[in-house]
C-alpha cells in the first residue's frame, strides 16, 4: 500500500509533484485502471488508482514533465470503450514515496458515474476459444477486460466483481493470476472467468430436461435438423433456426405468431453476407461495430430466391454478426472447427435466422426458468448458462445514413450511454410512450435513456418496465423530482405511471407528443435557443383535442407554438380500423370529391360498403393531420398493402418500392400552401389513376419532400436550423428527398442519429421539456 508523502523541492520539469486526478464518463468496466496503471508505471510514477462512485480516481506522484505526459496520454490511450467526460486535476501539497504504483479497492459514495454497455467478444478472446491448445478453447462465457458483458450484469457501482452476477463464481487460481498480473488483458477485468470457475453452458429439451452430450454440437444439430432452439446470450434469450430451411423459417413463424414480419439473419461475418446483401460505402464496417446492432441492407436478388420467407416483400434485410461467444461456436462448428480466426474471412454456409426470446408485445426472456414457462411451446431446446442477466437488453436496429449510422431502436451495445445535455438541471423520470417504450432518467446534465422496451400492453411486459425504471434509478442514485408523460393518458400506461407517482410521491408532468419529438432531437444536439421543428409521425393527441402528426413547430425549452401543420382529414373509424390503408385510402378520395370511386376500388373488402356511405354522410372518424397516416393511405391507393398484419407494414412496403424505382420528380401541382396549412390532396389525385406502384411510391416521396419544403420556406425564415423528429423520419426514401428539397431553400437539418427518430427517443424529449420547465420555462 502506498506509504506516507513527504513534500520534495526540486526545479522546472525535475520537480517532484503530487497530483490527485478524477476521470468521469463510462470509465468503468472497460479497463481503465489497468490502463492508468500501466502508464504510471511507463512512466516511473507512483501512486494509485481506483473505482469510485463518481469514476475514476488517482494520485499520482514523480516528475512534473511524467505526470503531465500522463494526464495527456489518458485522453490519447483512452480504452476503446470508454467514453470521457472529463478530466480534472489538482496539485496536492505532499507527494508520494512510495516507490510503486497500486490498484486498490474501490470506494464507494453517491453515484456519480456509470457502468458501460454490453460490447461483443473481441478477437483476442476469439483466438483463444478456436485455439485448442487454450484452457478457453471453445468456452462459451469467454469475455475480458474489453469485451463482454458490462450493463446486463452489474447490480451496482462502482463496478466490482461484488456488484456482478458473477459474484457467486470465484475466480480460479489462474484467473485470479490473470487478474492481478501486470500487462495482462484481463487485469482488473471484474467478468474474468474460464471453464472451470465460470458459469457453464447446459443444453435442455423443450421439457426442460438435459440432453447428453457436447452441447454445441447438439445444438447445431437440432438446428441443421429444422428445430428451433432459444440460446441465451447477453441480455437474454434469442430463438434460431436455418435461414436456409423454410420448414424451419415457417415453424418458427407459427410459434412466433408472426405471420410476414421480417426476421434478421445472422451470418458469422461480412464476407459470407455478401452473396445475400448489397454494402454501400461504410455498410460492412457497421457490422463489425463492437456494439452490434442489427443493420438493415439492401437485397441482393439471392437473398429472396434462397431465404423467401424471412423478410417477405421488403427492400430490406436486417443482418446481424455473432455478438456472443456461444454463437460465433455455432458457426465454428458448423466450419469444422479450424484452429485461428481465418476461417471468418471466407464465406460460411451457415447461416441463423433470430428472434428475440420473446411472443408478440412481450420483453425478452432472461431467467432460464423464464424462458423454460414463456417460450414452452415456441423452442425445441434451450442451450443456457447459469449465469444471472441482472437487466434485459434487446437488439439494438440502424442504418446507413448521412454521416454513418442512425439507430432506429436503441438496446444492446448502446444503452445505458449518457447523452450530455446543454445544462444541468433537477433530476427527472420521463416514461416514453405506450409503442416502443424505453426510459429516461435525467442527472445534472446528464441523460440516461434505457435500452428498447418495446410495447407497454399486457402484464408481462408492465413487469419489465417497472424493473427498468427501478434499476436505472437505482444505478443512477436519482430520486426524481419529477415524472415526465405523454398527453395521451394511454389506459394501460397511465395505471403503470400513477401508481409509479403515488409510491415515489413524485408530481407529474404531461408533454405533448410532438413537442417532446423535436425536443428529443434538440437535446441530442444541445441546442437550447428557440428552434424550429418539425414532427412527422402516425399521429398522437394534440392540445386541440384532434390528432397531430404533420407539424411544424418552434420550440423554446419547454414552451413551443404550432407554427403550422398539413390540411386535417378524416381518420375513419376507432383507432385501429384508422390504420387500415384501404380505409384511410377510402376517406381521401372522398376528400377528393370520388367517394363514388370507393366500393368499385376497394370491392370484396369487408365492410367497404358500410364506410363509403358513413364517410359519404360525415358520420365517423377524427380529424387528423397526421403525415404517416398519409403514408399508409398512399399504400391503400396504390394497392401496395390494403390491410396491415403487422405495425408500420405498409410504410416500409411503400419505402422498399419507392427505393426500387429510384429517382423520381415531384409533381409540379402536387400540393397547395394555405396560410399556414399544407394541403397534400392534389398528389392523391395522381395516385389514384396510377398503374404502376413503384413509380406511384416514387412520385410520392419525391412530391411530399417537395412540398413540405416549399411549406417550410413560406414559414421559416431562410438559413435556420430545423429539428426533423417522428417515425416518418425513418423513410430513408424519404427523409433524404426532404433533406434535399429543403437545402435547396436553405434550411438546414438536424436529425436524430444516436437516438431514433420515432418514439423509441420519446422519453428523452419529455426529459429535456420538464427539465427546462423545472429551470424556470413555462409550458407551451
Amino acid at each position: 500500500m502506498p506509504t506516507g508523502c513527504v513534500r520534495v523541492q526540486t526545479s522546472e520539469n525535475n520537480e517532484l509533484v503530487c497530483q490527485r486526478v478524477r476521470i468521469n464518463g463510462v470509465v468503468q468496466g472497460v479497463g481503465f485502471r489497468p490502463l492508468v496503471w500501466r502508464l504510471a508505471k511507463e512512466l516511473g510514477l507512483t501512486g494509485w488508482v481506483r473505482n469510485d462512485a463518481r469514476g475514476v480516481e488517482l494520485e499520482v506522484s514523480g516528475l512534473r514533465s511524467h505526470v503531465e505526459t500522463l494526464i495527456e496520454r489518458l485522453h490519447r490511450d483512452a480504452p476503446p470503450n470508454a467514453q470521457i467526460d472529463a478530466i480534472t486535476s489538482r496539485y496536492t501539497e505532499s507527494v508520494s514515496v512510495s516507490g510503486d504504483f497500486f490498484i486498490l479497492d474501490s470506494r464507494g459514495g453517491r453515484s456519480a458515474t456509470m457502468i458501460g454497455p454490453d460490447m461483443t467478444v473481441c478477437r483476442d478472446c476469439l483466438a483463444e476459444m478456436f485455439d485448442p491448445s487454450s484452457r478457453r478453447w471453445r468456452y462459451a462465457l469467454t469475455n475480458c477486460g474489453h469485451c463482454g458483458s458490462r450493463y446486463s450484469i452489474c447490480t451496482g457501482l462502482p463496478f466490482d466483481r461484488a456488484r456482478t452476477s458473477l459474484k457467486p463464481f470465484a475466480m480460479c487460481g489462474k484467473c485470479e493470476g490473470e487478474y492481478h498480473r501486470a500487462h495482462d488483458r484481463r487485469l482488473h477485468a471484474e467478468g474474468n472467468c474460464c471453464p472451470r470457475c465460470g458459469p457453464q453452458i447446459s443444453l435442455l429439451d423443450a421439457a426442460g430436461k438435459p440432453i447428453p452430450g457436447d452441447v454445441v454440437v447438439n445444438a447445431l444439430a437440432l438446428i441443421r435438423a429444422g428445430r428451433v432452439v432459444a440460446i441465451k446470450g447477453p441480455g437474454g434469450f434469442h430463438l434460431f433456426c436455418d435461414a436456409h430451411n423454410p420448414a424451419a423459417v415457417a415453424l418458427m413463424r407459427e410459434r412466433k405468431r408472426r405471420q410476414c414480419k421480417p426476421f434478421p439473419v445472422m451470418f458469422a461475418s461480412a464476407m459470407s453476407a455478401l452473396p445475400y446483401v448489397q454494402f454501400r460505402v461504410g455498410e460492412p464496417g457497421l457490422l463489425t461495430l463492437p456494439e452490434r446492432p442489427i443493420i438493415l441492407l439492401n437485397k441482393r436478388k439471392r437473398c429472396d430466391e434462397v431465404m423467401p420467407a424471412v423478410a417477405p416483400e421488403l427492400h430490406w434485410l436486417g443482418v446481424v454478426l455473432p455478438f456472443a461467444p456461444i454463437h460465433y461456436l455455432l458457426f465454428h462448428e458448423a466450419a469444422g472447427r479450424p484452429s485461428g480466426l481465418q476461417w471468418l474471412e471466407s464465406d460460411q454456409e451457415l447461416v441463423l435466422m433470430m428472434s428475440s426470446g420473446n411472443l408478440a408485445r412481450e420483453p425478452i426472456a432472461i431467467d432460464n426458468d423464464e424462458a423454460l414457462q414463456r417460450l414452452a411451446g415456441v423452442a425445441d431446446a434451450f442451450l443456457m448458462h447459469d449465469g444471472k442477466i441482472v437487466t434485459r437488453c434487446d437488439d439494438s436496429v440502424a442504418c446507413s445514413a448521412p454521416g454513418g449510422l442512425q439507430l432506429i431502436r436503441r438496446s444492446r451495445g448502446y444503452a445505458p450511454k449518457a447523452l450530455k445535455l446543454p445544462q444541468s438541471g433537477p433530476p427527472v423520470l420521463a416514461v416514453g410512450g405506450p409503442v416502443k417504450n424505453a426510459i429516461c432518467v435525467t442527472r445534472g446534465n446528464e441523460a440516461f435513456v434505457s435500452q428498447h422496451i418495446g410495447e407497454l400492453s399486457n402484464p408481462v411486459a408492465a413487469v419489465g418496465f417497472e424493473d427498468t425504471v427501478q434499476h436505472l434509478l437505482k444505478m443512477l442514485e436519482v430520486v426524481p423530482a419529477v415524472i415526465a408523460h405523454d398527453i395521451h393518458r394511454d389506459a394501460y400506461v397511465t395505471a403503470l405511471v400513477d401508481e409509479m407517482a403515488r409510491e415515489r410521491d413524485v408530481p407529474m408532468l404531461a408533454v405533448q407528443h410532438h413537442h417532446a419529438h423535436v425536443a428529443a432531437v434538440l437535446a441530442e444536439h444541445q441546442v437550447v435557443e428557440p428552434t424550429y421543428g418539425l414532427a412527422l409521425d402516425g399521429g398522437e393527441l394534440g392540445t386541440d383535442g384532434t390528432i397531430w402528426g404533420g407539424e411544424l413547430l418552434k420550440v423554446s425549452g419547454a414552451r413551443f407554438e404550432r407554427v403550422g401543420h398539413l390540411s386535417p382529414f378524416l381518420l375513419p373509424g376507432s383507432e385501429i380500423e384508422s390504420r387500415v390503408p384501404w380505409r384511410l385510402a377510402a376517406s381521401i378520395l372522398q376528400s377528393l370529391g370520388r367517394g363514388d370511386e370507393i366500393v368499385r376500388r376497394f370491392a370484396g373488402l369487408a365492410g367497404v360498403e358500410n364506410v363509403a356511405a358513413e364517410l359519404a354522410a360525415g358520420a365517423m372518424g377524427r380529424q387528423s393531420s397526421s403525415l404517416g397516416r398519409l403514408f399508409e393511405a398512399a399504400a391503400g391507393l396504390l394497392g401496395i398493402r390494403h390491410e396491415l398484419i403487422y405495425r408500420d407494414q405498409a410504410g416500409l412496403l411503400m419505402e422498399g418500392y419507392a427505393e426500387r424505382f429510384g429517382a423520381a420528380e415531384p409533381l409540379p401541382d402536387g400540393w397547395r400552401v394555405s396560410g399556414n396549412w399544407l394541403d397534400l390532396l392534389p398528389v392523391f389525385d395522381y395516385l389514384r389513376e396510377e398503374r404502376e406502384p413503384q413509380r406511384g411510391a416514387a412520385v410520392f416521396y419525391a412530391t411530399v419532400a417537395a412540398a413540405l419544403a416549399d411549406w417550410m420556406h413560406t414559414l421559416v425564415p431562410e438559413g435556420s436550423a430545423v429539428a426533423a423528429g417522428g417515425g416518418c423520419m425513418q423513410n430513408q426514401v424519404f427523409s433524404r428527398e426532404l433533406r434535399f428539397r429543403a437545402g435547396k431553400f436553405g434550411l438546414t437539418f438536424i436529425e436524430a442519429r444516436r437516438l431514433p427518430p420515432s418514439d423509441g427517443a420519446l422519453a428523452l424529449g419529455q426529459a429535456w421539456v420538464a427539465q427546462r420547465y423545472l429551470l424556470g420555462d413555462s409550458l407551451g
